[in-house]
Order: C-alpha cells, then sequence, then structure tokens
C-alpha cells in the first residue's frame, strides 16, 4: 500500500472490499505500463539473455489492448460466423 501513498490509519479505515479494488487496479496499472518507452525489438534483444521476458511483454500487450477496447480507442473485431449471421 505505500506504492498507493496510503498510512496505516488510512488502510485501517478503508473498507476491505475497497481495499481489494485499490490492489487489483494498481495491478493493471503496473502491467499496462510495466514495458512502456521499450519497442519490440528492444524486448527482442532484451529475451536473448532472458527469455521469461517475452511472455511478461505479451502479457502487457494484451492487458494494453483490454484497456483500449473498454477505453473504446479499439474495437474487437467481428468474427466470421458473426459476419454471416450463422451462430
Amino acid at each position: 500500500m505505500k506504492d498507493l501513498g496510503m498510512s496505516w490509519p488510512d488502510i485501517k479505515a478503508t473498507p476491505r472490499i475497497e481495499l481489494e479494488g485499490l490492489m487489483a487496479a494498481y495491478s493493471e496499472y503496473t502491467q499496462v505500463h510495466s514495458f512502456d518507452g521499450y519497442t519490440s525489438e528492444d524486448v527482442s534483444e532484451m529475451a536473448k539473455s532472458k527469455p521469461q521476458v517475452r511472455s511478461q511483454y505479451m502479457q502487457h500487450m494484451e492487458a494494453k489492448a483490454r484497456l483500449d477496447r473498454k477505453l473504446g480507442k479499439k474495437r474487437q473485431r467481428a468474427r466470421a460466423t458473426e459476419i454471416k449471421g450463422l451462430k
């Protein structure tokens, strides 16, 4: 909670459900912004020495795409069955 700037009395006074929401939001924030400033070429170079970086970068890209869809910046592509009217 130190990253959120909350003091111990603030934490004690906040309901548990709100604390869980704050923690979830902070977790999503850190994942979305974890690779800000890096290009895919930078990630490829880093992945040569640490292969787990590539999976972390993919999680970052998925979280960023999810956020863009929620904000209306990107629309999810329609599936072929939806276009043809089949279900």
